[in-house]
């Protein structure tokens, strides 16, 4: 399916100032327990917090820096609780998870490493027994291993896994392919994981080329009810741009045929994509771009299927230094906001927190929090949020709250936070 050529700008209302919103550090890190959160949060019916550390954790992998965890808050009371679910040990075991952990059909938590030696798809699952204290470590089993020197296999996974129906895993990884494109190192590619008699095996769906089709993918892949993948790569060659792209794949026989939704123009639409997509429950999908856009600060759009086509529509577009926008994934409310984080918007410049509300066919943004960094308060939000069924706003950012040692920046340890109403 080709891209729709209308580009419809929307009338974006007049900037409202933040509500009288509530900015709560519920975690500052400090190495041990993790360091640097690159991705966002996953929510549990309980309402308790999982999320991934890039760095910390109890092992060394380059100097002090550390290898990276997987951890779990608890609300305690009017508090909130960090326990390690688990610490990275580099080489086999893997190191530098950036991309988010989620639950799979059968309720364990899966996830990626990044780090230095193979990239891993790894499974945690709650110990057998039950926890004498408050920190247990889960068991963690690596399910598949990238070879970084093999390109067919891919490396470098960023993005949130995602499960079929039979529990079979996909995913992206932003390098691998083929080297005869992208200088070298590969295009990246997007793989599905399958098990049999206890072995996972990789099917690599789409291997990408750099030019027309896209390229580094950094964000997951999410489906549709007929089956069909959905993702952004943050290279796209186009009518002498290289702004991104909004992919589809569709299964075609035996294999997968990849379709562009919407080559970015870097201008007005904005351009490269990082964050993933969301589907909303008319089948519309919205999604954001780092750079680009009127002000400068990436955009963020909705893409509407429309008689074989995918029209494409700018909801707003972000203010910014021309560096990094918004990075992360939207989320929705029950009342179709859109919330988001920018990471090198709002106010100082540190990156912010904004909810984007429907009215009158165009979106009223409103600046829920803007970060600071050198307050102790944490900055660079790298991901999106998760929302409670109150209301609450749940993210991370990567950079400042504490030092200490195993922090992989010089801006601090990063932080976890919520927003109330």
């Amino acid at each position: 399916m080709a891209a729709g050529i209308l580009l419809i700008a929307l009338i974006a209302f007049a900037t409202l100032p933040a509500h009288a919103q509530t900015f709560t550090l519920i975690h500052s890190f400090s190495g041990p327990d993790g360091a640097n959160p690159a991705a966002g949060l996953t929510m549990d019916r309980a309402g308790n917090l999982y999320g991934t550390a890039l760095y910390g954790g109890a092992h060394n992998c380059i100097g002090l820096q550390g290898c990276g965890a997987v951890f779990k808050l608890t609300h305690v009371q009017s508090s909130w609780v960090l326990s390690l679910l688990y610490s990275f040990s580099g080489g086999a075991d893997g190191a530098g998870p950036a991309a988010r952990v989620v639950f799979g059909p059968d309720g364990a938590l899966y996830g990626t490493t990044a780090g230095g030696g193979p990239n891993t798809v790894f499974k945690l699952q709650p110990p057998a027994t039950i926890c004498p204290s408050i920190s247990c470590f889960w068991t963690k089993t690596t399910l598949f291993s990238f070879d970084i020197d093999d390109l067919g296999t891919g490396f470098n996974p960023l993005g949130d896994l995602a499960f079929d129906a039979a529990g079979n895993i996909y995913g992206t990884n932003q390098y691998g392919g083929n080297s005869q494109y992208c200088n070298g190192p590969g295009c990246g590619l997007v793989y599905e994981l399958t098990q049999s008699g206890g072995v996972w095996t990789e099917n690599v769906l789409y291997t990408f080329l750099g030019e027309g089709d896209g390229g580094y993918p950094e964000s997951g892949v999410i489906f549709d009810q007929a089956s069909n993948l959905y993702g952004t790569a943050f290279l796209g060659h186009y009518q002498g741009s290289t702004g991104g792209v909004v992919f589809e794949l569709s299964p075609s026989g035996s294999g997968w045929t990849q379709n562009v939704l919407y080559h970015f123009q870097d201008s007005g639409d904005g351009g490269y994509p990082v964050g993933g997509l969301i589907f909303d429950a008319s089948g519309n999908l919205y999604g954001t771009t780092s750079y680009g856009g009127s002000g400068n600060g990436g955009t963020v759009f909705e893409l509407s299927p429309l008689g074989g086509y995918w029209n494409f529509k700018l909801l707003y577009s972000l203010s910014g230094n021309g560096e990094s926008g918004s990075n992360g994934k939207l989320v929705e409310d029950s009342a179709g906001n859109l919330y988001g984080t920018s990471f090198e918007g709002g106010t100082h410049g540190y990156g912010n927190v904004f909810k984007l509300t429907p009215s009158n066919g165009g979106w009223i943004y409103t600046d829920l929090h803007d970060f600071t960094l050198f307050d102790g308060g944490g900055a660079y939000p790298l991901d999106g949020l998760v929302l409670d069924a109150g209301g609450n706003i749940y993210g991370t950012a990567e950079a400042g709250g504490n030092s200490g040692e195993g922090c992989g920046t010089g801006l601090y340890c990063g932080v976890v936070f919520e927003i109330t109403p």
